[in-house]
């Protein structure tokens, strides 16, 4: 990739900042081409993503060890990379970037259908592939984050990122649901197969974009302490700190609970792969509802609508892991996965206007570090709290400990600016 900045220059980040209402955002071309790309590409993913944790259970003889460690497998390089795929971002073309990316994870699901069809798949090549495809999420995420300003400016920024989420969540209700039919008909390889095809429309997308109607930003120049400069750029800013130390203790340990999911529907109630879908589908409705939520709201998301959003999502996640059946589960995933949504946009949104435009792509690879990079202490944790306490234990305890979380930022937030205010005097 050339060092030549190829940013466009016409438009500048300030030139529309009107609200524009609940689908702003959708206004603008290459937004359009982008979130259409986005909607068939992931249904790909997330039917993947089901096919590939009911893979490691079927080869695995169900073992809640097994899945959790591929989890943190596909999650871990998110430790290790996603700063520095922020510093990237900030210096290279995005869109160039993305088309590159999507490539490499679009050949990673046709090796594992290939291998899986043709019946020579190990547990030890899906955890390979699990790193491969995490190698290359971890590079994607803060790029295609960082994206979304360049595509509709800072204006419609956070109308951008609730619609993203909007997009995520319509895929996450439909993928499941078919992977789990898909599954039970002709088994988990033409499920990776068929994600592997996906990847055209998002590529398609990014092709047919005009570059000339991007909103311009400085690009970073190649320097020695690029992220060391990022991480300053947050610390300036207190309450941007705030956010991702949530973040970060809410993922862990809420939000990973999506990995354990399989194992209510296996281990606790006994069900097959089309159950635990409706699991997967049931939690993602509540992320489309939280979503078109968000959409809604106009300027930039507050740090109390953060913290409230964080302590509804654990209390909704601990009374669904205290339901006693399937269907009262299923239904009570509806407003964890509302709540949660809320939660995640309103940080994302916040975090990324809260910062200078110029560091935007490494503050969104340290968040990717933080949203994602929990999941390998997450992952195993969790699926050794379901070996010991039981499939429940990760909903329940993890719902409890992330609306802690949100309390005890929301007090910490309200004491700084007491004492700011005291100071002021």
């Amino acid at each position: 990739m050339s060092e030549v900045d190829t940013a466009p220059t016409q438009r500048h980040p300030e030139d529309d900042d009107r609200p524009g209402g609940m689908f702003a955002a959708l206004r603008v071309r290459n937004y359009r081409l982008f979130a259409s790309g986005q909607v068939v590409s992931l249904v790909g993913t997330w039917m993947q993503r089901v096919a590939q944790d009911w893979l490691v259970l079927e080869l695995s003889g169900g073992s809640p060890i097994a899945l959790g460690v591929a989890a943190a497998l596909q999650f871990g390089p998110t430790l290790l990379l996603s700063l520095w795929g922020g510093a990237i971002a900030d210096r290279y073309d995005k869109r160039r970037l993305l088309m590159a990316l999507q490539v490499a994870m679009g050949v990673c699901a046709l090796v594992l259908g290939l291998l899986d069809v043709s019946g020579a798949v190990t547990l030890t090549q899906v955890y390979v592939l699990c790193v491969l495809l995490g190698v290359f999420s971890a590079l994607d995420g803060p790029v295609r984050q960082s994206f979304a300003g360049e595509m509709v400016g800072s204006g419609a920024l956070a109308n951008a990122v609730a619609l993203n989420s909007m997009t995520f969540n319509t895929a996450r209700v439909l993928g499941p649901a078919v992977a789990g039919l898909v599954i039970a008909v002709v088994g988990t390889g033409w499920v990776f197969l068929l994600n592997a095809i996906t990847f055209a429309a998002v590529l398609t997308g990014l092709a047919m974009m005009r570059p000339a109607d991007m909103f311009a930003y400085a690009r970073a120049p190649r320097e020695r302490g690029a992220v060391r400069a990022g991480l300053r750029e947050v610390r300036r800013h207190p309450d941007v700190v705030l956010l991702l130390v949530l973040t970060f203790f809410v993922s862990t340990l809420g939000i990973n609970f999506f990995v354990t999911l399989a194992l209510m529907a296996r281990n606790v109630f006994g069900r097959g792969a089309e159950s635990y879908g409706l699991l997967t589908s049931s939690l993602a409705v509540g992320c489309l509802i939280g979503a078109f939520t968000a959409a809604r709201r106009v300027g930039r998301p507050r740090l109390r609508t953060v913290v409230v959003a964080g302590v509804v999502f654990g209390l909704c996640e601990v009374t669904a892991g205290l339901m006693p059946t399937y269907a009262l589960v299923a239904l009570l995933l509806v407003p964890t996965g509302a709540a949660q949504l809320l939660f995640t946009s309103a940080a994302n949104a916040a975090v990324q206007l809260g910062v200078d435009e110029s560091v935007r792509g490494r503050v969104m690879g340290l968040w990717m570090l933080v949203m994602l990079g929990g999941t390998p202490l997450g992952g195993p944790a969790l699926g050794w709290l379901a070996e010991e306490l039981g499939g429940r234990a990760p909903l329940w305890l993890g719902g409890a400990l992330s609306a802690l979380a949100a309390v005890v930022a929301g007090l910490w937030a309200v004491r700084s600016r007491a004492r700011e205010q005291l100071g002021a005097l």
